[in-house]
C-alpha cells in the first residue's frame, strides 16, 4: 500500500515542511556530488554510529539519505503528512516536534545496537514522528492510497488510523524480526528508529498541544 494523498485540509501555508523538503534535497544532491570516498566520509562523519556516538550526529544524521529512493520515499510521506501536523502546532514548535522525534528516534536505534559501527542516517525517524501526531489528531482523516491486487492496481480511500497502523505493525514486527540477525558491522534497515519515531510523534503531541484555534473548532476529521 503507497499513501497518495490525504483529504485533512491545511489552513496556513506549511512554510516549515516546504524548508525541511529542500534541505533534504539539497543535502543529498550534495551527497551525490562527492566521489565515492568523500561521500563514505561525509556519511561516517555525519550519520549516527552508536559505538562512537557524537551528540551532534542526531541532528545531521536526519538529513542524510542513502539513495534516490531513500529520500523520495521519505520526503513523500513528509509531504502528505506534515502540512496539517504543522498546521496544528504552528510552524515553530513544528519545527522543534520535527527535530525532537528524529533525535529521539536516533537515540533508540543508539540504545538498542550500542555496539553497532555502520552509520545510520535518512529522516524516517523524524517523518515517523510526524506521522504519529497525524494519526492522533486525525485518525478518520482519508488516505487516497494506491494498493497492488496481484496484477492489478488501484486506489482506495482508507482511513488514516488504518494505514499508519498498519504502517507501524509492519515496522514493530520487522524490527523485531530481525533482532537475532543485527551484529555491529550488519546495515538495513533501522526499523526501531521508526517505531521509537511514531511513539514520540505520538507522546509529544499531546505534550506541545494545539494552536488555540485548534482548541476551539471542531475539524471535519479530528
Amino acid at each position: 500500500m503507497i499513501p497518495l494523498r490525504d483529504s485533512q485540509p491545511s489552513r496556513s501555508t506549511p512554510f516549515v515542511t516546504y524548508g525541511l523538503i529542500i534541505a533534504n534535497v539539497l543535502v543529498f544532491l550534495y551527497e551525490v556530488s562527492l566521489d565515492p570516498f568523500s561521500a563514505n566520509h561525509f556519511i561516517a562523519t555525519y550519520g549516527v554510529v552508536p559505538s562512537r556516538l557524537d551528540p551532534l550526529t542526531l541532528l545531521t544524521s536526519m538529513f542524510l539519505h542513502g539513495g534516490w529512493l531513500h529520500l523520495i520515499g521519505n520526503v513523500w510521506f513528509l509531504w502528505i503528512f506534515g502540512d496539517n501536523v504543522e498546521d496544528i502546532l504552528g510552524h515553530g514548535k513544528y519545527l522543534l516536534f520535527y527535530l525532537l522525534c528524529g533525535i529521539l528516534a536516533a537515540l533508540v536505534h543508539v540504545m538498542l545496537n550500542p555496539e553497532a559501527r555502520v552509520p545510520t542516517i535518512g529522516a524516517s525517524g523524524a517523518i515517523a514522528g510526524v506521522m504519529g501526531a497525524y494519526v492522533v489528531k486525525f485518525p478518520r482523516a482519508r488516505i487516497v492510497t494506491l494498493i497492488f491486487v496481484f496484477v492489478f492496481i488501484t486506489t482506495v480511500e482508507l482511513p488514516a488510523a488504518v494505514i499508519l497502523g498498519y504502517w507501524f505493525v509492519i515496522q514493530l514486527f520487522s524490527g523485531v524480526g530481525s533482532i537475532g540477525y543485527s551484529s555491529a558491522t550488519a546495515g538495513g534497515v533501522a526499523w526501531f528508529a521508526h517505531v521509537g519515531g511514531f511513539l514520540a510523534g505520538i507522546a509529544l503531541i499531546y505534550l506541545f498541544g494545539a494552536r488555540p484555534r485548534y482548541r476551539t473548532r471542531r475539524e471535519l476529521y479530528w
